[in-house]
C-alpha cells in the first residue's frame, strides 16, 4: 500500500509482477481513466523501453507480452498525473514515452534506484519516497478541472458538457480547453470512457446470460445501437464478441480484434 499521504494521486495501490517464460499472449484493453507508468526491474518489457509512461488512452490497446520480466506498475489518477509528472497531460494522451523523457534525470536515477534495489520492500519505499517529493513539487490542478473530474465520476459520465460548464461557471470552450490540458482528453470523451467502464464492470459481474437492452437502459444509452457502437469504438469489438473473451479471473483475450489498429507510437498497439 502507498503512503496515505498519495492516495488521491492514485487509482490503485502499488502492483509488483515478476515472471519467467511466460508464453507470448495479446490482451485486449479497453480506455481507463488513468495513467499507467510502468518501472522495469531488469530486463526491458519487449519492445518498449526499460521504464515508460504510457497516458490517457481515446480508445482501446492490444497489449502483448511474454517471457521473463518483471515491473512495478503504478496507476495514477488523471489529475495525480497531472501533479507528479508535471507535464501538460494532452502531450501524452495516446502515446507511450520513456520515463526519462518525461521526468527528466530524476526519473531516470529513480529508476536506476528500483533496479539496484534489494527487495521489493525496499523498492516500495523508494517509490513512496520519490512520489511525494514529486507531489511537493508538482503543479496543482486548477479547481474548476478538480470539480469538473468529480461530478464525471459522480454521474458515471452522464453529465451533460454544457451542464459542467455552468456548474463550474466557465465557458464551455475553457473548460474544454483546461481539462485537456490538465487531464489528457475533452470532459465528454473522458465522460463517455467512465460511462463504459462502469458498464463493463456491470457485464463483467454478470451471472448467466447480460440482458444488454436493461444494461444500456441503466448506463444512460438511448438504445443498444449507440452501446455498440462504443463497444466497437473502445474494444473493437462487439458486446457479444467481449464476452466470448473474457477470461476467468480477469482479463481479455486479445486475439481476433482491432485490424485497424495503428503503430506503438500511437499507444495502441504494446508490445511487452
Amino acid at each position: 500500500m502507498p503512503d496515505p499521504r498519495l492516495r488521491p494521486l492514485l487509482d490503485r495501490d502499488y502492483v509488483a509482477f515478476a515472471e519467467t517464460a511466460v508464453p507470448l499472449q495479446r490482451w485486449l484493453m479497453p480506455p481507463a481513466a488513468n495513467v499507467t507508468m510502468i518501472l522495469s526491474i531488469g530486463e526491458p518489457l519487449g519492445e518498449l523501453s526499460g521504464s515508460f509512461v504510457s497516458g490517457i488512452g481515446s480508445g482501446y490497446s492490444l497489449v502483448s507480452y511474454g517471457g521473463t520480466w518483471s515491473c512495478l506498475d503504478l496507476k495514477l489518477t488523471p489529475l495525480g498525473a497531472y501533479t507528479l509528472l508535471g507535464v501538460p497531460m494532452d502531450e501524452l494522451m495516446d502515446r507511450v514515452v520513456d520515463v526519462g523523457d518525461v521526468l527528466g534525470a530524476d526519473g531516470r536515477r529513480f529508476a536506476e534506484e528500483l533496479a539496484g534495489a534489494p527487495t521489493w520492500e525496499r523498492r516500495f519505499d523508494l517509490t513512496d519516497a520519490f512520489l511525494l517529493r514529486r507531489a511537493s513539487a508538482g503543479p496543482e490542478p486548477a479547481d474548476g478541472v478538480t470539480e469538473a473530474w468529480r461530478r464525471l465520476l459522480e454521474t458515471g459520465g452522464r453529465i451533460p458538457i454544457g451542464t459542467l460548464a455552468e456548474e463550474i461557471g466557465w465557458s464551455r470552450k475553457h473548460l474544454i480547453t483546461r481539462f485537456r490540458q490538465q487531464i489528457g482528453l475533452p470532459p465528454k470523451r473522458l465522460g463517455r470512457i467512465v460511462r463504459f467502464a462502469g458498464l463493463l464492470r456491470r457485464v463483467e459481474a454478470a451471472a448467466g446470460p447480460v440482458p444488454w437492452d436493461r444494461v444500456a437502459a441503466e448506463h444512460g444509452y438511448y438504445d443498444q445501437a449507440h452501446l455498440n457502437r462504443d463497444f466497437r469504438e473502445f474494444t473493437g469489438t462487439s458486446p457479444t464478441g467481449y464476452l466470448t473473451r473474457l477470461v476467468p479471473g480477469g482479463g481479455v483475450r486479445g486475439d481476433e480484434v482491432g485490424d485497424e489498429v495503428k503503430s506503438v507510437q500511437d499507444a495502441q498497439v504494446i508490445a511487452v
